[in-house]
């Protein structure tokens, strides 16, 4: 399973790094991608996408589940 969100406030790779520190530590063992020209993030093995949503807001990002 994966789960897909469109965040398009992450920009660079202090972004990925704010945002990759924040759904480990929310659901570690999820699996990250990252697609910065497209803004999205792709998060495998894990079911929990209201979880990871709140972990990207709480980051300080605006997250859209795709």
């Amino acid at each position: 399973m994966s789960i897909e969100f469109q965040v398009p406030d992450m920009t660079c790779g202090h972004c990925v790094k704010s945002i990759t520190g924040a759904i480990n530590e929310a659901v570690p063992g999820a699996t990250l991608a990252f697609d910065l020209p497209t803004h999205r993030v792709t998060v495998t093995g894990t079911d929990q996408a209201d979880k990871i949503e709140a972990a990207i807001r709480d980051a300080g990002y605006e997250p859209a589940r795709v």
